[in-house]
C-alpha cells in the first residue's frame, strides 16, 4: 500500500531511535514524519534533517513547544527562552512548524492561564516567522485543562489566532474536544477560511482506557467519529497529511514494527476507502 498521505509522530513509536523511525516509516511507504524533541535529544540535527530528506520523507512539525504558564515571571520567561530554542531547532531540522501544547498551571484560574498563553505566543510569533517556523496551537481535551493546557476547544484556539497568530493544529480523535461538539463544522470552517488549519492528528478514544494520557487507541478502536471528522476536514479543502499520534504504554512494550503495521492495517480500514 501507498501511505504518502500519512505521517507518523516519532513519539508514537517512542522506543525507536530517530534512525529507526526514519527507516521504519520510509520502508512502509509512509509519506511524512513529525519529530518529537525527545527523539532527537543529543543528536546532530543537521544530520537528522539530511536523513529525513534522503529517506524521501516530508518533515511536518517539531513537537512540542508551549507550556507557557507559570506563577512567577521567571517561570514564564524561562518558558519563552525554551521555546526560542525549539524554534531554532525546528529551523535546523527543516521542519516548517512547531506544535504548541500551551500549558496550564495548577492554582491559576483559566483566565490567568489563557492570558499568559496569549501574551507568550504574541511575543514569539514574529520571532518564529523570522526563522521560517509557523506556530501551531494545539487544543486539548478539557480533562487536561487544569494542568496541561487552557486551550481546550477549537473555538478558543481560533480566538487566539484572531490576535494575529500563525496556525492551528487540530486533533481528529483523542484530543480535540470540539470535534465531537455541536459547533465542530462551524469552527473547522472558520479555521480553514482564515488559513489557520495546518495539521490534523488522528487516533481514537477508547471507552475502556486504563490511563487518560497513555492509553490512546488506534484508529477504529474507540468511539470517535473518524469518518465524519475526516469528511469535515476534506470538505474545507484540507490537503495535508493525516498524522498519527498515539500514546500507548501497552504498545510501547511491544515490537514497534508490529505496532506500526497494526496502525497501517487500521488506517487502511478507516481511511483508504474514503
Amino acid at each position: 500500500m501507498n501511505y504518502q498521505d500519512l505521517a507518523v509522530h516519532t513519539f508514537t513509536t517512542k522506543p525507536w531511535s530517530i534512525d529507526e523511525c526514519i527507516e521504519g516509516y520510509a520502508r512502509r511507504g509512509i509519506g511524512g514524519i513529525s519529530i518529537w524533541r525527545e527523539t532527537v535529544e543529543g543528536e546532530d540535527l543537521c544530520s537528522v534533517a539530511r536523513q529525513v530528506r534522503d529517506a524521501g520523507l516530508r518533515g511536518i512539525s517539531y513537537v512540542r513547544g508551549g507550556f507557557f504558564t507559570g506563577k512567577t515571571e521567571r517561570e514564564r520567561r524561562d518558558a519563552l527562552e525554551e521555546n526560542r530554542q525549539l524554534i531554532r531547532e525546528a529551523e535546523i531540522l527543516g521542519l516548517p512548524s512547531l506544535v504548541l501544547v500551551c500549558g496550564a498551571t495548577v492554582g491559576q484560574s483559566p483566565r490567568e492561564n489563557y492570558e499568559q498563553i496569549r501574551d507568550a505566543i504574541g511575543t514569539l510569533a514574529d520571532e518564529a516567522a523570522s526563522h521560517g517556523v509557523r506556530l501551531l496551537i494545539e487544543p486539548l481535551h478539557p480533562v487536561y485543562a487544569g494542568d496541561r493546557s487552557a486551550i481546550v476547544s477549537l473555538r478558543v484556539a481560533n480566538d487566539l489566532c484572531e490576535y494575529g497568530l500563525l496556525g492551528l493544529c487540530g486533533h481528529g480523535g483523542r484530543c480535540l474536544s470540539c470535534l465531537v461538539g455541536s459547533n465542530a463544522e462551524e469552527q473547522i470552517q472558520r479555521c480553514a477560511k482564515n488559513g489557520w488549519l495546518d495539521a490534523y492528528h488522528i487516533c481514537d478514544f477508547k471507552p475502556d482506557q486504563t490511563h487518560l494520557l497513555l492509553d490512546r487507541g488506534i484508529m477504529g478502536e474507540g468511539c470517535c467519529d473518524l469518518y465524519g471528522i475526516d469528511e469535515m476536514m476534506r470538505d474545507v479543502g484540507f490537503e495535508g497529511f493525516r498524522e498519527v499520534e498515539i500514546f500507548s504504554s501497552k504498545w510501547w512494550e511491544c515490537d514497534q514494527g508490529e505496532f506500526l503495521d497494526e496502525i497501517l492495517y487500521a488506517y487502511d480500514k478507516v481511511y483508504q476507502l474514503l
